[in-house]
């Protein structure tokens, strides 16, 4: 594994106002994630780990610190190169779909593939999360978590550097949620692409190369498995 950062952060701090108060939802994280690994954020409620996911995704911008994506500062760019690294090089996969309701799952992948530089068939793309024979279904004739795979081949079709998920079972029950966490699993491991699953489900940890802990805006813990473990062993 290379050791130069996909991402490196610094110092890095997030500050919203709201009304009078100043809540600080970041509070100097430093962090260092590497090509290829599926890292598991873990953490409650307001520990700050969709703020960061959204500083790494070019959703957000930090109040103070350095946010380095390969050797690109984030931190200060403007809208619009923002935007041309979230098309060219992030995938993201949120608790709730956002499919197109109108559009059937080959085509809602179709939507991405089509403005992407190098992108997977949204057939092959399908079949890597396992929904081959489901491509012509719309969304409202898939179960939750088919609509979720969806998603994420939707994600991984522009074939992104990164993937980023933020809570990807959230509404999912755990028979479901395995099957999605099988898909975003091989994925990673077919494709390559460093990936980041934020969650408050600790059952989740060990299928990741790394688990971070997050608490009140701070990285708390970090541990290294020794060996991923299968979705499929998982429960909660």
């Amino acid at each position: 594994m290379s050791r130069l950062p996909v991402f490196q952060t610094r110092g890095l701090t997030k500050t919203y106002d709201q009304g009078e108060v100043q809540v600080r939802a970041l509070r100097g994280v430093d962090l260092d994630l590497y090509p290829g690994e599926l890292i598991v954020m873990l953490g409650a409620s307001g520990s700050g780990k969709s703020t960061l996911l959204n500083i790494l995704g070019g959703l957000d911008v930090p109040t103070a610190g350095q946010v380095r994506y390969c050797d690109e500062e984030l931190g200060d760019a403007g809208d619009r190169k923002l935007t041309q690294y979230r098309r060219e090089h992030v995938g993201f996969v949120f608790q709730f779909y956002n499919l197109i309701p109108s559009l059937t799952a080959r085509e809602n992948v179709a939507a991405v593939t089509e403005i992407a530089s190098n992108p997977m068939s949204p057939e092959e793309a399908l079949a890597l999360v396992g929904l081959q024979d489901r491509m012509d279904h719309f969304p409202a004739q898939l179960s939750g978590g088919e609509q979720q795979r969806v998603a994420i081949a939707r994600a991984v079709a522009k074939r992104p550097n990164v993937l980023l998920c933020d809570e990807p079972t959230g509404a999912l029950d755990s028979k479901t949620g395995i099957l999605v966490l099988e898909a975003l699993n091989k994925a990673n491991r077919e494709t390559g692409t460093t990936t980041v699953i934020i969650t408050h489900n600790a059952s989740i940890a060990g299928m990741g190369d790394r688990v971070i802990t997050m608490s009140d805006g701070n990285i708390s813990g970090e541990r290294r498995n020794d060996q991923r473990q299968d979705p499929r062993t998982l429960s909660w």
